[in-house]
């Protein structure tokens, strides 16, 4: 176990490097860089631009430098705990996705639970009543939110929410709490407006959840070990939950690894549309204006959160599996 846990770090550190190495490399391919964007805004909005200016900013943000020398500047940083500097906001990267990531996280774990607390028992249901009523109205429904984009779904709620309810549904805090510090009456505003964007995001992993938990329950309730036992009079809802359960829950468990930063970065439309503080429209922000350092961190991070989830989605499928070894 110990010797499995330490190869699986080990692997972790050179992983992660690849990752950055490549994320660098693809956030630089665009033509130009931060000072290029930068510069054309300012032609838009009708401001002076010269030559001597973009080559002061290039200087001043280390653009004029090679590839390589930038990346070994924000890798090295990056070991010292500093992230890197945002171009657009001014700010060290460190500062600027401190609180949304923290954000960013809750909406997320809260999605990845409310997914699994509406899939697991719509699974099982489905898969033993199969055919019933039921099974093809939440058949029916998981094709919808499937096919349905989140964001959709939000701006149809945000529009029937402002017209008959004279509600606004968007961010994650009442305007009195936007700016205010961490307390309880904070706590309790966020969780109230968490309820949407939780259902919004876990929606579309719901449905996916659902048909998997369905497909992988109805291949076991058919193999012979269930037969035998219920020939044998077992309790049919022991009969269900003991075994054929266990085993289709391999799914829910093995796709840890990658459900959580799934969500997080597919959360960036509905995060725009509902006016959510999280990292998803930050990244889509950075990716705009080419902020090298700033999109680069927070890609790093998900990959992080990718490489951990992995580890522990192995670990728990070999507590739940015995048919699984660490060899």
């Amino acid at each position: 176990m110990w010797a499995f846990l330490g190869r699986r770090i080990l692997y972790m550190i050179p992983t992660l490097v690849i990752i950055s190495i490549i994320a660098f490399i693809i956030i630089q391919l665009p033509p130009g860089d931060f000072v290029t964007a930068h510069i054309a805004q300012m032609a838009a909005s009708g401001d002076a631009v010269n030559v001597e200016l973009a080559a002061a900013l290039r200087r001043q943000y280390g653009l004029d430098q090679p590839m390589h020398v930038q990346y070994y500047k924000w890798i090295t940083g990056i070991f010292q705990g500093n992230l890197g500097y945002s171009f657009e906001w001014n700010q060290p990267v460190r500062t600027l996705i401190g609180e949304r990531l923290f954000l960013t996280v809750i909406v997320s774990i809260a999605s990845l639970l409310f997914s699994w607390i509406v899939a697991f028992p719509i699974g099982i249901y489905s898969a033993v009543r199969q055919y019933s009523v039921l099974d093809y109205v939440f058949t029916f429904i998981g094709f919808l939110g499937v096919s349905v984009p989140g964001f959709l779904i939000a701006l149809v709620l945000m529009f029937f929410a402002n017209k008959y309810l004279g509600l606004s549904i968007g961010g994650l805090f009442s305007p009195e709490f936007v700016n205010a510090s961490w307390s309880l009456p904070r706590v309790l505003d966020m969780l109230q407006h968490m309820v949407l964007p939780m259902i919004i995001i876990g929606m579309s992993s719901t449905t996916g959840l659902i048909r998997t938990m369905r497909a992988n329950l109805l291949d076991e309730l058919s193999k012979p070990y269930v037969e035998t036992a219920r020939a044998k009079g077992l309790n049919p809802v022991r009969l269900v939950l003991k075994y054929p359960v266990r085993i289709a829950l391999n799914p829910f468990i093995s796709t840890v690894g990658f459900t959580l930063p799934r969500i997080i970065s597919g959360e960036t439309i509905v995060s725009v549309v509902l006016s959510l503080p999280t990292i998803g429209p930050l990244l889509l922000r950075s990716l705009l204006g080419q902020d090298m350092y700033l999109a680069g961190s927070i890609i790093l991070i998900l990959a992080t959160l990718t490489v951990i989830g992995m580890l522990l989605s192995d670990i728990l499928l070999a507590w739940l599996d015995p048919r699984v070894r660490y060899e």
